[in-house]
């Protein structure tokens, strides 16, 4: 397999994630050597490694599909490193040993290069005595301050950095001192925050009504009865401050709860609470991010001629391998706790999802910020999802259906009900590989990797960009870059520009959810999207978006404002709260 040709950036991001060095006989001479790594290592647990190995080769070809970044980085490797992004951590017991306990487990998961999510709500509130000490709880937001330390100190020199995401519902006493952790400078720097928000509370804020902020939630696991605390403050104002906060800082999101409760394929058996650092997998207790990115813009005919068109049966055969690499990816995994092998390989989750959107559509000369362009959007995202579940129910004849699967339940929730009635039927005979199969991921390094396409669903950030990555020597390296669409349009057309090279900035918050909406149907898990407000948002524009979100079926909701966020690492571009893959 060729080498795909590298931009200077390109080389980079390939050089400083991706490139497997160790040893001097075995270091990769290229990108082909790198793939080449990823599928012999991914094939291995097949039937016939060598024919499957040669197919995963084909499919990563020309980066048409892109692996997480921990897979490419560190299949076929001697590292002690894991394949899976990201984790979301078990229940926080409130006892000093249940949160070290807690606080080890994401140590050794952020260690192996694991990003982690938690929901803190399990923790009494600042102020709570202890029955059996006398001692004064320090509250969710103080040992959040611990992890952040932990993270920042377990990571260190790792080229990703440590990530995470910590959740509190908004019925918690110390959700006010939550959404406002980051107003300090160099506050909680690893974490990303998402308030857990519910349809009673969205309610009472329609209706004006006083909102209960109450300790304890239901916890099975706590071992001491800790004194209630309640108190009631206006919904409304809740919801004004979370607003307020979100325009001043980027944080919190939201994160909608019930939505996600109603949209679990798995909500007969498992609850979630929290997501991974970038928000695109709500997972249950010690679940992982499995995930892949299809490159939208590899799979464009003539682009920006007169006959431009997808070649969407490439992009279904593309979609049904990918399954199938991804499933394989969780039997070869390193997994750094027992508890989180278990939880994967009971559900075999999987994520796969796209990037290059916003340069897809223009080659294909529609505009992101048009109704046009949001039909082809979700027609796509709908192709890849039902050639995603034919190939789960085809590796669950071949392989077996997920461990815990159960026929009935399964089919009676919601994302499955809305299948065609043949998918419905074979899923009844056969059962399905994998519980879960798509989410939308930011995509940001693999995206670079793959010559600067637009990164996961988002706009083209802008048509000349000046990013700034950090180095392994760890100085920060500036690259002055096109985005790969504009460049290809540019030697195709040596005069003139074209209208559909929409710019992140120049679309409308509107039209960003409207985006997102219409592909949320498509996906089982979740989609990461920053909304980008302008510069003069106000706290009540954030609410309102966040509201909006809510109303069009998102799972959640994040925002960004100009001037809000250090270090950004686009220029004239919306910020990811995450670290990229």
């Amino acid at each position: 397999m060729a080498d795909p040709a590298l931009d200077p950036l390109a080389e980079h991001v390939w050089r400083s994630r991706y490139r497997y060095a160790d040893g001097g006989e075995e270091a990769e001479n290229g990108p082909a050597d790198t793939l080449a790594r990823v599928a012999g290592a991914v094939a291995a647990v097949e039937r016939d490694p060598a024919a499957w190995a040669s197919r995963f080769r084909s499919l990563m070809a020309g980066f048409r599909f892109l692996p997480g970044g921990r897979i490419l980085a560190n299949a076929g490797t001697q590292r002690t490193s894991t394949l899976l992004n990201c984790f979301v951590m078990g229940p926080i017991e409130d006892s000093l040993a249940g949160i070290f306990e807690a606080l080890k487990e994401a140590a050794l998961t952020l260690q192996q290069g694991g990003g982690v999510g938690y929901d803190f709500s399990t923790l009494r509130p600042r102020g709570v005595a202890a029955r059996s000490s006398g001692a004064v709880a320090a509250g969710p937001v103080a040992w959040m301050r611990l992890w952040d330390e932990a993270c920042a100190t377990v990571t260190a020199g790792q080229p990703r950095g440590g990530a995470m995401m910590a959740t509190l519902r908004v019925d918690h006493p110390d959700v006010l001192e939550f959404a406002a952790a980051k107003r300090a400078g160099g506050a909680l720097e690893r974490f990303n925050l998402s308030v857990a928000v519910t349809d009673a509370f969205l309610s009472a804020v329609d209706a004006g009504a006083s909102w209960p902020l109450s300790f304890p939630p239901p916890q099975p696991h706590a071992r001491e009865r800790v004194p209630a605390m309640r108190r009631e403050l206006a919904a409304r104002a809740l919801w004004q401050a979370i607003g307020e906060e979100a325009a001043a800082t980027a944080e919190p999101g939201v994160l909608f709860l019930d939505t996600l409760e109603r949209e679990n394929n798995l909500r007969w058996c498992e609850r979630l609470a929290a997501t991974n650092p970038c928000g695109e997998a709500p997972l249950p207790p010690y679940g992982a991010c499995d995930l892949g990115s299809l490159n939208l813009p590899a799979f464009i005919l003539d682009p920006f001629g007169p006959r431009s068109r997808l070649d969407g049966e490439a992009l279904a055969e593309a979609a049904r391998d990918a399954v199938r690499l991804l499933d394989d990816v969780l039997d070869i995994a390193r997994y750094p706790l027992t508890r989180q092998r278990e939880a994967a390989t009971s559900t075999r989750r999987i994520g796969l999802g796209l990037t290059g959107l916003g340069d897809a559509l223009a080659m294909l000369g529609l505009r992101y910020d048009s109704a046009e362009g949001r039909d082809w959007a979700a027609s796509t995202m709908e192709r890849i999802k039902l050639a995603a579940y034919a190939a789960s129910v085809d590796l669950a004849m071949e392989k077996g259906p997920f461990p815990a699967w159960e026929r009935e339940p399964y089919l009676e929730s919601a994302f499955i009900r809305r299948l065609p009635p043949e998918q419905r039927d074979r899923l009844a005979r056969h059962g399905i590989r994998n519980s879960h199969l798509l989410a939308i991921a930011p995509a940001g390094s693999i995206s670079l990797l793959a010559g600067n396409v637009s990164p996961g669903l988002e706009p083209i950030p802008a048509r000349v960009q000046r990013r700034r990555l950090e180095a392994p020597s760890g100085d920060e390296v500036d690259f002055e870059t096109e985005d790969r669409a504009w460049a290809m349009f540019r030697r195709l057309h040596q005069a003139g520009a074209s209208d559909v090279f929409i710019e992140a900035r120049e679309v409308a918050v509107a039209d960003q959810l409207a985006m997102q909406a219409c592909l949320q149907p498509h996906v089982d898990g979740a989609i990461s999207k920053t909304v980008a407000l302008p510069e003069a948002a106000t706290g009540q524009d954030a609410a309102a978006t966040f509201r909006e979100a809510h109303r069009l079926g998102l799972k959640g909701c994040t925002v960004y404002r100009p001037g809000t966020v250090r270090g950004e690492a686009i220029t004239a571009a919306g910020c990811a709260r995450c670290v990229p893959d």
